[in-house]
């Protein structure tokens, strides 16, 4: 879950202007010389902390980064993670409730927070001279986090009032995101509903909170990621004082969270009595994390699903006419570098209730069938590739700086090497046609296929 961002005093105008011109910037005329710094190392407390510089425009991003998300939770704390994206906004040992909001608006920054299915991130965009306070702040509430029975009781109202307007009472509520993973995978970790069910919400204690709190937002969890125009040692000496002293904690055990290999179709209905018309979803299995054949699947998404020129939109929506768009990629909550563990490639759409589901499915595995049985042309491939290096550079100038604090948290937390983002680009030229059919082959098999179905159930009128 994604929260709305927050900063009603957006950064000054000539902030933007200077920023937006980097999103502005080609990224095939980059990818020459891609190259992100990145200077890494730990303080003796454990924390991961990555400064990249950028003196393009006078901005910093402070991003921090706890590796707890949606499905390691544990499985008598569902809903916890999620909850705590809302408990950090609450009020810490120097900062009343929702002061840390005030502080970044009123020094002309903006901020957000969400949770993902590996980690829980927070992060400002403001003002680079603003820096140091900036890291105090972060620092204060990792510190010390205000947990009362009062702010509890009101987040659990709020969050559970979240889960019914963005989930039960929406049409289409959680399609495909929070659906798909509770259908396609075995594993509860990896299948529970990520929102939390509202009763074990209902339950939470303070003493509950406050135990998650020291297990899982001690410094020796998370990484803090400084992109943007600052000088280096200043804030190394910043980070050290106000961080240095936090102490850690012994690390949670590692919860197994591997997915058995899929080896039967499946295929599930769900009705929806708000939905105006059939939604269909399909999900695959996708290879081990950090494996060539884990990149070959991205290009294989790029293939299918990104672009006009897809081979799903050109069948499906230009040939066909069964839908108007088609949605799809590794990870329905990021990107395929931004999560640590079994995943899935998804492709999803609306489509009218005159068109059977079985004829978009046909035709989807006409397309399937053709790539496990002929290698993608050289030209297709460069095609592909050329998409994920724009994917990839987008990202990484994306929201000015977030994007790129982004990679630099995730690689980090799961890799201990944020380094792993100049990488990237060159990672992908080596994937051959060979590796992508043969990937196809494995991993787009009709047994490790899920496919939802959403049914209209409109009440007669």
């Amino acid at each position: 879950m994604i929260r709305n961002v927050r900063g009603g005093a957006a950064l000054c105008g000539a902030l933007l202007a200077a920023a937006a011109a980097l999103v502005a910037t080609a990224p095939e005329a980059e990818a020459q010389d891609f190259q992100v710094p990145v200077e890494y190392y730990r303080l003796d407390n454990g924390l991961r902390v990555v400064l990249s510089h950028d003196a393009t425009a006078p901005i910093a991003t402070v991003a921090v980064y706890y590796n707890i998300g949606f499905r390691i939770e544990p499985r008598d704390r569902t809903g916890f993670a999620h909850l705590f994206e809302h408990m950090m906004f609450q009020g810490s040992d120097n900062l009343g409730k929702m002061e840390f909001v005030r502080l970044v608006q009123s020094n002309g920054g903006v901020l957000n927070g969400s949770t993902r299915f590996d980690f829980t991130n927070y992060f400002e965009i403001v003002p680079a001279h603003t820096l140091e306070v900036m890291l105090w702040a972060e620092a204060d509430r990792m510190r010390g986090l205000a947990i009362t029975d009062v702010e509890l009781k009101n987040q659990q109202d709020v969050v559970k009032n979240e889960v019914r307007v963005n989930v039960l009472n929406q049409p289409y509520g959680g399609f495909p995101w929070l659906d798909m993973p509770q259908y396609a995978n075995e594993n509860w970790y990896n299948s529970h509903n990520f929102y939390g069910e509202l009763e074990d919400l209902d339950a939470a204690t303070v003493e509950d909170v406050t135990a998650f709190f020291s297990q899982y937002y001690a410094p020796n969890n998370a990484a803090l990621v400084v992109v943007g125009d600052f000088d280096d040692a200043q804030a190394r000496i910043w980070i050290e004082q106000y961080f240095g002293d936090i102490p850690g904690t012994p690390a949670a055990e590692t919860p197994d969270i591997s997915e058995p290999r899929q080896e039967e179709a499946k295929r599930f209905q769900k009705t929806d009595d708000k939905a105006t018309r059939p939604a269909l979803a399909m999900s695959w299995h996708v290879p081990e994390r950090n494996t060539d054949d884990y990149l070959a699947m991205g290009l294989l998404a790029q293939i299918l699903t990104e672009g006009r020129d897809s081979r799903l939109y050109r069948s499906l929506v230009q040939e066909n006419g069964f839908t108007g768009g088609v949605n799809g990629g590794i990870n329905l909550l990021g990107n395929q570098f931004n999560i640590n563990g079994p995943t899935l490639l998804t492709v999803s759409l609306f489509h009218d209730e005159e068109t059977a589901a079985d004829d978009i499915l046909a035709v989807v595995d006409e397309i399937v069938t053709d790539l496990q049985a002929n290698p993608v042309s050289e030209e297709e491939l460069e095609r592909a590739r050329v998409k994920m290096r724009s994917s990839i550079l987008s990202s990484v100038e994306a929201a000015f700086g977030f994007g790129r604090a982004d990679l630099l948290a995730a690689f980090a937390l799961f890799d201990d090497d944020p380094a792993r983002i100049n990488g990237l680009l060159s990672a992908f030229d080596d994937i051959t046609a060979e590796t992508v059919l043969a990937t196809a082959r494995e991993y787009l098999r009709p047994t490790n296929r899920t496919v939802l179905e959403v049914v209209p159930d409109r009440p007669a009128t």
